[in-house]
């Protein structure tokens, strides 16, 4: 339905490096260095810039890979159909998750798995960035985000709200307190996560409402790495409450409510507009759907 050749491409394109791109095509590195040569010849143009490495595709290589992405996602979405058509949906379900939110996503797939149980899942955790550009390339299926990173190429789906809590260690210097103010936080050892993360851009915009702009001592990209931190003694931490609902709350934290102000945000579902969604991604639809509404 699409040649070989341009599925190798698509590989290169996603591991910009041709080793571990045949790798993950499970043909030797000459095979797939031969099948871009032969796109190449096939097209009159070139594809791939030329280098000692790989440094990249040429505006034409960046043009047909677009195309092969699209066709590929459109192969992909006709073999879903004829599955479904055997009342069996197959394949695999590509979920990109915001670290935040990889414990809650939970109940979205555990339900899809018992309503689906011949499709594999695979939730990768990448940032909000990265997460649009999986959808926009056909590389992923489905991101939960908060909802206003949603663009115009993008469909959102609530999936629940949140607001963010500070835990903190059991005989730290909040030891008796049940909440603590946002202005309060921004003077204790924090630990959060990285600047580039859409959540820690969130808690920073808190901050900057009421005119602090606290350093945190430890920076992270894991939610697991910051449990891991605050458990140790030293550090504090904000974190979304449905991270805690699901995992529970380490031995020796505490957790205290942030008021003052009182905020929330909302995470949903993504997916890319297509004039026809592939079965997966409605499959994918209808059950979080379901979800919103028990």
């Amino acid at each position: 339905m699409i040649a070989r050749k341009y599925l190798y491409l698509i590989a290169l394109a996603r591991e910009k490096h041709f080793g571990r791109a045949a790798e993950a095509c499970h043909v030797s590195a000459s095979t797939l260095s031969a099948a871009i040569r032969d796109i190449e010849a096939e097209l009159g143009v070139t594809i791939v810039e030329r280098g000692q490495q790989f440094s990249g595709l040429t505006p034409e290589g960046e043009r047909i890979l677009a195309c092969a992405r699209h066709i590929a996602a459109q192969a992909e979405g006709l073999r879903q159909e004829l599955a479904q058509l055997q009342d069996s949906l197959c394949g695999r379900l590509r979920l990109g998750v915001i670290p935040t939110g990889l414990t809650a996503v939970a109940t979205l797939t555990a339900a899809f798995a018992r309503r689906h149980p011949l499709v594999d899942i695979e939730v990768r955790s990448m940032s909000t960035q990265q997460i649009l550009a999986g959808l926009d390339s056909f590389e992923l299926d489905g991101g939960v985000a908060y909802l206003e990173s949603a663009t115009p190429n993008h469909s959102a789906l609530p999936l629940w709200r949140e607001n963010h809590v500070l835990i903190t260690p059991v005989d730290g210097p909040l030891e008796g307190r049940d909440w603590v103010t946002w202005q309060e936080a921004a003077h204790i050892p924090l630990c959060l996560l990285t600047a580039n993360m859409h959540n820690r851009q969130t808690i920073d915009s808190v901050f900057a409402s009421i005119g602090q702009r606290p350093r945190p001592s430890l920076e992270t990209d894991s939610v697991i790495s910051i449990l891991a931190h605050v458990e140790a003694g030293h550090w504090s931490s904000i974190v979304p409450r449905a991270v805690l609902e699901r995992i529970g709350i380490p031995p020796g934290v505490r957790l205290l409510e942030l008021r003052e102000p009182l905020v929330e945000w909302a995470t949903g579902l993504l997916v890319l507009n297509r004039p026809t969604r592939p079965p997966m991604v409605g499959a994918l639809l209808a059950e979080a759907a379901l979800l919103t509404e028990t």
